[in-house]
C-alpha cells in the first residue's frame, strides 16, 4: 500500500516540477501538461522497461496519468504561489528523486532483481523523468549540471532501500529510509553548495616538473 502511495506522490511531485518549468518557459496549457505528464511517468516507464513489464504500468490504467494531470493543473493555476520558480523546481525535484529512487529499487526487488540490479533500477527510476524533462525544454539535465550532486543522492537512497530490505526491514521502513535519505542528501547538498570534484589538471605533468626541479637543486 505504501509503495503505491509513494509512487503516486513521486509522480505528482515530478509532474509539478515539470509543470513549473513549463510555466517558466511560457508554454501553453497543452505544453505544460505534456511536460508534466512525461516528467511524472518517465522514470516509471524506464523502470518497467528494464524489468520487462509490458506495457509499462503507467499506460495500463488511468491513475498515473490522472495524478500527473491533477498536479499539472494545480501548478498551472496556482504557480504564482510557488514563489521563485527555480527554487521550487529544485525542491520538488529533490523530493521526487528521493521517492522514485526508493520505490524503483523496491519494485525491482519485488520482481526478483538482484540487489545490485535493484539499486541501478532505482537510480534509473529517479533520474529518468527529470532528465527527460530537461531535455524537452533544451536545458542541461540536473544530472550533469555544474558538477551538481544529483546521481549520488539517488544512489544513496536506492542503496539504502536495498540494504534495509535485505536486512529484513518491512517495505514501509525500507521505503521511508531510502526516500528520506536521498531527498535529504540532495536538499542538504543544494543548501551547502556541495559539488562533485572535477578531473585535476595534469597531475602527472606537475609531479614530473616538481621532480625535475628537485634534481636541479641537487
Amino acid at each position: 500500500m505504501l509503495l503505491a502511495v509513494l509512487n503516486y506522490a513521486g509522480i505528482a511531485v515530478f509532474a509539478a516540477s515539470g509543470a513549473l518549468i513549463g510555466v517558466r518557459k511560457r508554454l501553453d496549457l497543452f505544453g505544460v501538461w505534456t511536460l508534466a505528464a512525461l516528467t511524472g511517468v518517465g522514470g516509471g516507464v524506464a523502470r518497467d522497461v528494464l524489468l520487462g513489464i509490458h506495457p509499462p504500468a503507467s499506460f495500463q490504467g488511468w491513475e498515473n496519468i490522472t495524478t500527473a494531470s491533477i498536479a499539472a493543473a494545480f501548478v498551472f493555476v496556482f504557480h504564482p504561489q510557488f514563489g521563485r520558480l527555480k527554487n521550487s523546481v529544485l525542491v520538488l525535484d529533490a523530493i521526487g528523486m528521493g521517492v522514485f529512487s526508493a520505490t524503483g529499487a523496491l519494485t525491482a526487488l519485488h520482481h526478483d532483481a538482484s540487489p545490485f540490479a535493484a539499486a541501478l533500477i532505482g537510480i534509473t527510476t529517479a533520474l529518468g523523468g527529470g532528465v527527460l524533462r530537461d531535455i524537452l525544454v533544451n536545458e542541461v539535465p540536473l544530472l550533469i549540471q555544474e558538477r551538481d550532486l544529483y546521481a549520488i543522492p539517488a544512489l544513496t537512497g536506492a542503496g539504502a532501500t536495498v540494504l534495509a530490505a535485505s536486512w529484513g526491514a518491512t517495505d514501509s521502513r525500507a521505503l521511508l529510509v531510502g526516500a528520506v535519505l536521498a531527498s535529504g542528501f540532495r536538499l542538504l547538498a543544494l543548501w551547502q553548495g556541495w559539488r562533485v570534484p572535477v578531473a585535476p589538471e595534469d597531475v602527472a605533468g606537475r609531479f614530473f616538473t616538481a621532480c625535475r626541479r628537485g634534481f636541479r637543486r641537487r
